[in-house]
């Protein structure tokens, strides 16, 4: 999704979507009725959600409108929320911010909504469910693909499409944050690095003291041997 473009949502779904750097974005609502109604009046379009969600290129000019009227519009919301209790004044803004938005849904460009990218949606979301009923196990592709049955190169050419990164690498970084915490939670007399370590599945310990020491900073002993007092506030290196 490029900064020139809107997602229109459909109903009573989610979405999920990857960012490789800094990203800012603003969201809009109206009743599915509402949407309906002031899309037909005024544009003579069909408004109703899409089935699965869409991405609508506006024109420069129609995009560049709406973007400058709901800067404003958050704008006097932390600056002046008298203004918006005025119930005249909310219902001009909302009306603008209306008039704005269906000039850009009525007149832009939609990408196309393929089979093959409503099933990479699907799978992810399965992806996501099985590593969230997971949250203090340890994962593996193996497993994770014969749980929300797919082939690893699917998975592979999804995770890629939709996170940025594989799904093998992406399960290893979660396990060593697992690990991360188990350190930081456990006393030096209660387990070692090697055990915590095997626990998470990584059984070359040189390489996941590298790792370890690449991704926060600091040694996995240097984190074990840490007086618990300490722990909680300290932290170097990427979650």
């Amino acid at each position: 999704m490029q900064p020139t473009g809107i997602m229109r949502h459909s109903e009573g779904k989610n979405s999920f979507q990857h960012t490789a750097g800094s990203a800012c974005w603003g969201a809009m609502s109206l009743s599915v009725e509402d949407m309906v109604s002031v899309g037909a009046a005024m544009a003579g379009c069909d408004l109703t959600p899409p089935k699965d969600a869409l991405i609508v290129i506006p024109l420069p000019a129609a995009m560049a409108r709406l973007q400058r009227l709901h800067v404003a519009a958050g704008r006097l919301a932390e600056e002046a929320p008298e203004i918006i209790a005025n119930p005249d004044a909310a219902r001009g803004l909302e009306q603008a911010l209306i008039e704005a938005m269906i000039g850009c849904l009525s007149q832009g460009e939609v990408g196309e909504d393929s089979v093959a990218r409503r099933q990479h949606e699907l799978i992810m979301r399965r992806f996501r469910r099985v590593v969230e009923e997971n949250p203090d196990h340890p994962l593996f592709l193996p497993e994770i693909c014969t749980a929300i049955g797919v082939s690893d190169r699917t998975l592979r050419l999804c995770c890629q499409e939709h996170l940025g990164t594989g799904p093998k690498r992406y399960l290893m970084l979660r396990r060593m944050q697992l690990a991360r915490r188990a350190l930081r939670e456990t006393a030096p007399s209660v387990a070692t690095v090697t055990e915590i370590a095997t626990r998470y599945g990584f059984w070359h310990f040189g390489r996941f003291a590298g790792a370890y020491r690449s991704l926060f900073g600091e040694m996995p002993s240097a984190t074990l041997h840490r007086p618990l007092a300490e722990r909680r506030y300290t932290f170097t290196g990427s979650q």
